[in-house]
């Protein structure tokens, strides 16, 4: 285990980092989480050294996939800084951003907390606890080079590559008598790629995302707090975007989410 000093480095470093928009090859020697715990307090440094709210939780390498092109064995959750979260409408800024993609994501509201504890959360309660179901866009950045090769622990301890969020309208729909597990999404850049995907793509459906992020909180002694978002993974493949693009999401009958971005 880390000690707390280099915890505190490894988080005043990447919150530098975050700040500068610039990126590293690897964290030092003396301060490079080994295990996915150290990644996780490294990253609740961060979030305390950013003086942000915690908007909510993101959940990352969510499909084989994914897994696989950045080299983990699992997902990783992330947490979203309310200060990186951008309103429906407004323009999304891509300077600094360095991956540069758009993925469309299922995304819920909690209606009331989910506490530690020892049972595994089942997945009837934790969509129990949800309050809403909302169309979302995530647009993921790494504070390092090469984020492909650094690892579960790095990765964590960089937020799972949370960086900008957009968070749709809350669905009229009855999304609780819907497979989300079956329910497609089309993702489009106007004027450039378009792709579809489903819900099947989030660890097997967006539920099953939602109940394991409870689940890997509950282990941390973390509680799924009522009002914080927790966005579930992309549902298709990452749509590159550029300056000035507008990117669509359409969730069909729960809604659609249209992003714009800025320089």
């Amino acid at each position: 285990m880390m000690t707390p000093e280099n915890v505190r480095e490894a988080a005043q470093l990447l919150w530098s980092l975050w700040q500068s928009e610039r990126r590293i090859s690897t964290l030092p020697d003396a301060c490079r989480p080994a295990t996915r715990a150290d990644g996780y307090r490294i990253q609740e440094q961060v979030l305390a050294l950013s003086g942000c709210t915690l908007y909510g939780w993101k959940i990352a390498a969510t499909s084989p996939a994914g897994q696989a092109h950045i080299g983990v064995d699992g997902p990783l959750a992330g947490r979203l800084l309310g200060a990186q979260v951008v309103d429906e409408g407004a323009s999304v800024p891509l300077g600094g951003c360095h991956m540069r993609v758009a993925e469309p994501e299922f995304a819920f509201r909690m209606g009331r907390d989910l506490a530690p504890r020892s049972a595994p959360y089942r997945q009837a309660e934790v969509l129990d606890a949800v309050d809403s179901l909302h169309p979302a866009i995530e647009v993921p950045d790494s504070r390092f080079e090469d984020f492909a090769r650094a690892g579960a622990a790095q990765l964590i301890a960089d937020n799972a590559c949370a960086h900008r969020f957009v968070l749709g309208r809350a669905t009229g729909a009855n999304w609780r008598v819907v497979d989300l597990s079956r329910h497609v999404v089309r993702g489009e850049v106007l004027a450039g790629a378009a792709r579809v995907g489903s819900g099947a793509n989030v660890l097997g459906g967006p539920g099953i995302a939602l109940t394991w992020l409870a689940n890997e909180l509950s282990g941390l002694g973390i509680t799924l707090a009522a009002g914080q978002v927790v966005t579930t993974g992309t549902c298709l493949t990452p749509l590159e975007v550029g300056p000035r693009d507008c990117v669509v999401a359409d969730f069909g009958e729960l809604g659609r989410i249209e992003v714009r971005f800025g320089d």
